[in-house]
Order: structure tokens, then C-alpha cells, then sequence
């Protein structure tokens, strides 16, 4: 018992040495962002990641991993994707991340995008999903909303014709989040955050 308890307790410290390790490399490429897609974002994303994944009994690490480093290889945000991928995987042999774990990291992120529309295949795919999704809406993701639109050269709203201004931008992919929620609790933090989005979108109609 003793011995298993002695092998868990290494387990868990070298996974959260390896937190850290990505944590530092995720710093290193997202921290002069000004679209909305910086670090404070990518842990933001891991926290709730990691409050999901203990919640639903899916694999922590995996899951606050793949949270960390689900934007990199973003088109919008990479001029060369597959070369930041390709570093990624680099840096997690680097550091002594197993081979079947990286693998499943990668199965995880690689279909969250809500360009791409698809449910990931895995539980920790999922979660991921949700936590990124989560940090689309809210008082956070109205404010990550017009820091993209600004950096995106978009107006804010135009009452002639709304297409491709920021407040459009509630309609064509924030408004529908909460509905597309993939585990219980994410569904409850998006209701309330919803909700939200929609007093806003009140008030600015009102005050505009």
C-alpha cells in the first residue's frame, strides 16, 4: 500500500512539473496577444478544463494539457500552423511526456474549433470543447469579443448593415454556445453566462 501510495505521489508531481513546463511555453507564444487569445485565456480555459474533467472522471492531464495548448496551430493566430505544431510536439518529447499521452492530447484538441463544428471524439476532447467555448461568453468573452474585433479592423455595430461588425458577431457564433455545451456542469455555467451576454446585448441596443 505504502509503496502505491509513494508511486502515485511521483506520478502526480511529475505530471504537475510538466503543467508548469507548458505553462512557461504556452507564455512564450500567447503573451503580447491582443486578440483575445492570450495566455490569461489559455489558463483560464485549463482551470475550468481541469474543474470539468474531475467533475466527469476524464483524464486531468490530458485534459488541462490539451487546454493549455489548444490554440496553437490556430490559423488566425500562426503564420506557419504545422511548424508550431510541429515545435509542440518537439517540446513535449523535450520534457518527457510519454508518446501514447502526447497522442492523446492531440486527439483531444484536434476537433474543438467552432469553425469546424465537430463533437471530439474523446471525453477529454469534449471537456476541452466546453472550456474553451465557456471563455467565448460571459463579461469575459464580451471583452474577448470587441479585443478581436478591434484587432480584426471590424466596427463595432453598424445599424444599416450588421454583417461583419463585432455585435454580429454574437449572433453568428456566441449566442449558440449554449446550446452546443457538451458535459452537465458546462451547461450550467453557460446558461447563467448566457443570460448575460443578453442583458448586455440589451443595453448597448438601448444605449446606442
Amino acid at each position: 500500500m505504502l509503496q502505491k501510495t509513494v508511486k502515485q505521489l511521483a506520478y502526480f508531481n511529475s505530471e504537475l512539473k510538466h503543467i508548469k513546463a507548458i505553462e512557461q511555453y504556452v507564455e512564450s507564444l500567447f503573451s503580447k496577444d491582443s486578440t483575445g487569445h492570450d495566455f490569461y485565456h489559455m489558463k483560464r480555459v485549463a482551470r475550468l478544463a481541469k474543474i470539468i474533467a474531475q467533475k466527469e472522471n476524464a483524464d486531468v492531464f490530458v485534459c488541462e494539457a490539451g487546454a493549455l495548448v489548444h490554440d496553437i496551430g490556430d490559423k488566425k493566430l500562426f503564420e506557419h500552423p504545422e511548424q508550431a505544431i510541429e515545435k509542440m510536439k518537439h517540446f513535449f518529447r523535450s520534457i518527457k511526456i510519454e508518446e501514447y499521452v502526447i497522442e492523446q492530447i492531440f486527439i483531444a484538441i484536434k476537433d474543438i474549433s467552432f469553425r469546424k463544428q465537430r463533437v471530439p471524439e474523446t471525453k477529454e476532447g469534449k471537456i476541452i470543447q466546453d472550456a474553451d467555448r465557456l471563455d467565448a461568453i460571459g463579461a469575459i468573452g464580451i471583452a474577448r469579443t470587441f479585443a478581436y474585433g478591434g484587432a480584426a479592423n471590424q466596427l463595432i455595430y453598424d445599424p444599416e448593415s450588421n454583417k461583419n461588425t463585432t455585435i454580429h458577431h454574437f449572433y453568428e457564433k456566441l449566442l449558440l454556445i449554449k446550446d452546443q455545451m457538451n458535459t452537465n456542469y458546462a451547461k450550467q455555467i453557460a446558461e447563467e453566462r448566457h443570460q448575460f451576454m443578453q442583458l448586455f446585448l440589451e443595453k448597448f441596443y438601448d444605449e446606442w
